[in-house]
This record gives structure tokens, sequence and C-alpha cells, in this order.
């Protein structure tokens, strides 16, 4: 079934080059005014929302929107590359109102093929300018740092080393594992790609491949191989300890934060953008004024394990500072992850991971 997954996934890859690839031929200069307005929307609205969040995860954010708005939601789940070629391949014709995306990557590529709206500077100015579109066509609704979580039974935590890159040496045999499918996972890889370039991501995952990193079918299936002693080390982002120790009760697991500057020192942010063709855009740009504003960013600091991005707001663990993950190499700009998404899938799928 997994491998049946690989080949939907390269499939749907290709399809959204191809179709960025149109649409960069077709399109104009690719200039865009970023002080529209989002609008407020009249209680009776409605609107369709394609998330790459989890529903478990984002559900009660809807709830609690539609019981504060009025406003009726529609929402269809699915993952955040899968839904940006939907996206894309839809056109125009689109029944989706707003994106929520798990990652930047999956937002560039809707964005670089001409299908959002651009946002008001009154959304934009709340967060730092790298978690938002330079053009102004998305912005981030919340931090997800890349970690190692490793089996603090099996490890110390002197033992895990400085940099991602280590974790292809011989040493970590059979002791790895990763979800190849996963998008925040393939955003990493193309974020590695326009940092290091593709010749060392190219080795590191074939360093991994050659020692025998194992695949799970996402972060969570990760991060309970990791608890269970299946392996050692997991590549995920650093809630899933949280969010599966919620769950489960205290594992014994932890968080490896590589050094500042290290390719694997990689902070992405799910977030948010509008459609150019959507139906309701006033019902959109409430959602989206309502995601970055108080209420929205106070249920990312209280309600999930995640970085708030708006300033003044702490997560609901002690963590380290999202700043930690700024450095020479980790500092990759995110509007640009989508453009490089399927250079990145291809990559994966030339090593054996997709």
């Amino acid at each position: 079934m997994l491998e049946g997954r690989r080949r939907t996934r390269l499939t749907l890859v290709l399809v959204l080059a191809t179709l960025l690839i149109t649409a960069a031929c077709s399109s104009d200069d690719g200039t865009t005014d970023s002080t529209s307005s989002t609008g407020s929307a009249e209680e009776g609205a409605s609107l369709t929302v394609y998330s790459g969040r989890e529903e478990e995860f984002v559900a009660p954010l809807f709830e609690q929107f539609e019981a504060d708005t009025g406003i009726e939601v529609d929402v269809r789940y699915g993952d955040s590359a899968e839904l940006a070629a939907t996206i894309v391949e839809e056109g125009e014709g689109s029944p989706a109102d707003v994106f929520f995306s798990q990652d930047a990557g999956s937002l560039g590529a809707v964005a670089e093929a001409g299908s959002f709206a651009p946002l008001g500077l009154e959304i934009l100015d709340r967060v730092e300018e790298r978690f938002r579109s330079p053009e102004g066509l998305w912005v981030g609704a919340s931090g997800r740092g890349r970690v190692a979580v490793y089996n603090s039974e099996a490890l110390d935590a002197s033992e895990l080393p400085p940099s991602i890159l280590d974790l292809a040496d011989e040493r970590w045999q059979d002791r790895i594992g990763l979800p190849p499918t996963n998008s925040s996972f393939q955003a990493h890889v193309a974020a590695m790609m326009l940092t290091i370039g593709e010749e060392k991501t190219r080795e590191w995952l074939e360093g991994l491949v050659a020692n025998g990193v194992r695949f799970y079918e996402d972060n969570g299936a990760t991060t309970r191989a990791v608890a269970a002693g299946e392996i050692d080390v997991g590549l995920v982002n650093h809630y899933y300890k949280y969010e599966v120790e919620a769950e489960d009760g205290s594992l014994p697991i932890q968080n490896h934060f590589f050094e500042t500057g290290d390719p694997g020192s990689f902070v992405n942010t799910a977030g948010v953008g509008i459609l150019a063709g959507a139906a309701d855009a006033e019902a959109a740009g409430t959602f989206v004024d309502y995601v970055m504003g108080e209420a929205g960013q106070a249920w990312v600091a209280e309600e999930t394990w995640e970085y708030p991005v708006v300033p003044g707001l702490e997560p609901s663990v002690e963590l380290l500072s999202i700043d930690r993950f700024v450095g020479p190499e980790s500092q990759v700009d995110l509007s640009e992850l989508g453009p490089a998404l399927p250079a990145a899938l291809q990559l994966l799928a030339d090593v054996g991971m997709v």
C-alpha cells in the first residue's frame, strides 16, 4: 500500500511541475498589489477550505471560527502537496476559497501557479518577513521546527550529532526512520537543496538509504516507532513528541535540535492563502484575519505545540526560541520552496524514497 502511495505522490508532483511550467509561461510579469483588504463577511456566509492540516488537529479551530463568526466552513482534508496539485489543476474552477497548508512549499507551489489573490498589508505585517510571501500571496500561521526525535532509553543526548548530515554515517545503520511521503519532510529536502545544493543533499539521502533507513507513513508513526524502540532516531516536526504523548502518555522520547546554521536546523511554517477565484472573498478574508488574529494565534499558543508567529505569544510548552532556527545554512526564503518542490520530489524518487 505504501508503494502505491509513493507512485501516486510522484505522479501528482510531476503533474504539478507541468502545470507550474505552463502557468509560468502563460502568466504576466508576476507582480502583485499586496495592499488589498481581506474584507469582513456577514454572518450566514460560507466558504470552502482545502486543508493540508490534519482533521483531528485543526477541526477545533474551524468549529471555533464558525461559532465566533457565524460563517459555515466546508473543509476538504488531504495532504498539502496533493491539495496544491489539485488547486493548480482545477485552476479558476476550483471550489476552494482558502488553502490552509501544512508547509510553505505547498503554498509556494500554488503561488507560483498564480492561483492566489494578494493579501492586505494589515495581515502580512503581523509576522516577520520570513514567514510570508514576498509578493503578499500567503502568510504563515504557525512555526514548525525540524528535529530528530530520539529514544532516550537507547541514546544519551550527548550521542546525537550536531549536524543532520552526520546521520548518513554508517554508525547509524538501521537506526534512522522518516516519513518520505510527508510534505514537511519533502519541503525540508527542498530547503536543503536550496542551501547546501543538490549534490550534497543527494549524497545525504543516498547515505540514509545505504544505511537501511526505515520509512513510515507520517510523523506520528515515525515518532511512535522511536518510542517503541524500532528505530533510535526519527526525522519529524518538533511538536510530534507532544502530540503523541498527549494521546499515548509519557514515552521515552526527546527532541534533538541540530546546531544553529546546520541544514537540519530548519523552521517551516503552516500558512494560509486566498484563492484568486474564491466564490466568497470576504468570507475567505475573514477566515485569514481570524487565523492571524488574537483568537487564531491564541489557539496556536494554547491548544497546539507549535510556535505562534505573531509577536507577543509564547508556545504552550518550553521550546527552543524560534530564532534558534536562523543561521547561514538554515535561513532559506520559504517562498522559494514551492518552485523547488518538484525537483526535491524527483530527487527523492531517484534515491528510492518515493
